[in-house]
């Protein structure tokens, strides 16, 4: 059942997208997708859904962005409900997948003054918006090139940046795994980008697998699981869920790993490495080196260290994320 925010449009304007009760089945026999998904990004704000590959990401973006349509469950984007005013969503968002959809043999002016086109602009209003969008994502010099010579990361910069040809500011934005297959300055890059655009207003609802990027760039994250949202907060917030930090064991023998993997949120079988939650005190060490090793035989040596989005993952959800 949706929530009374749901049902009454004005209890969501601080919301730039909410849903409730998404549910998303493939194939025969029907395979589920999207299990109940609930969501609210707030508007100028930058959210991250965290999963695996198969968690159900795309799928959800896709309903948001009304390219496809939930099998039940309401949703609200940029104040308009994405069934019954699919046109209004559409003029209020920027979609951006994991490839970039950006036609390569021509210039990247071209492609600009292409997509300013068939949202409607005249051919002057093309090419003043073609330049100030080459101007605003750092293209300006690379106008006149073919897209062919373009790095990855300015690819996806243009590939952004012909999302706004139509959309109006500071609109909403989907970036659907935007970093995937980036070497790690292309990355660092549109990095920026996204921070640029939140600065600007700009709401951004970014899918990634990669923890390192969630925690860079989002106020807040959920963690999606097999269609469900496992966990959501700040990063700090899902960082404490799990403990404030993680004691690192480096074991002696792999029948010590094995008897206290069960109680670790971080395994290394291969360097017979357990991390295990703690609140950091040294109090709390001493006492957990005791209960595990009180002969002094089995931890070869260990590190303590700050808990991270990995933590995170493995304690809250089923499966192993991506790294960076």
């Amino acid at each position: 059942m949706p929530s009374p925010s749901a049902q009454n449009p004005s209890a969501g304007d601080s919301y730039a997208i909410e849903a409730y009760g998404l549910t998303k089945s493939y194939g025969k026999p029907p395979a589920r997708v999207l299990d109940g998904l609930d969501l609210r990004v707030e508007r100028g704000s930058v959210f991250a859904l965290l999963g695996p590959n198969g968690a159900g990401k795309t799928t959800c973006v896709r309903i948001l962005a009304t390219l496809t349509t939930a099998d039940s469950g309401t949703a609200r984007v940029a104040g308009h409900d994405v069934v019954a005013e699919r046109s209004a969503v559409r003029r209020a968002i920027s979609l951006t997948g994991q490839f970039a959809a950006v036609d390569e043999t021509q210039t990247g002016e071209e492609n600009l003054r292409m997509m300013a086109r068939l949202t409607g602009l005249s051919r002057t209003a093309a090419r003043r918006r073609a330049q100030e969008l080459l101007e605003r994502f750092d293209l300006t010099r690379a106008a006149r090139r073919t897209v062919s010579t373009y790095s990855g990361g300015m690819r996806r910069r243009l590939d952004l940046a012909a999302g706004l040809t139509g959309s109006p500011e500071p609109g909403v934005f989907f970036l659907d795994e935007p970093t995937t297959g980036l070497d790690p300055r292309s990355r660092q890059e549109l990095w920026q980008v996204v921070r640029e655009l939140a600065g600007r207003g700009a709401s951004v609802l970014l899918t990634t697998q990669y923890l390192e990027e969630a925690d860079r760039l989002a106020d807040r994250i959920a963690l999606l699981d097999k269609g469900r949202i496992a966990a959501e907060g700040t990063a700090a917030d899902l960082k404490g869920r799990v403990a404030g930090h993680r004691l690192d064991l480096v074991l002696t023998s792999r029948e010590g790993y094995l008897r206290l993997a069960g109680r670790a949120v971080h395994h290394s079988p291969e360097t017979l490495t357990l991390g295990l939650p703690t609140d950091g005190s040294a109090a709390h060490v001493r006492a957990l080196l005791h209960e595990i090793d009180p002969a002094g035989t089995e931890i070869d040596r260990f590190t303590l260290h700050s808990a991270t989005l990995d933590d995170v993952f493995l304690a809250l959800t089923s499966e192993v994320p991506a790294h960076v």
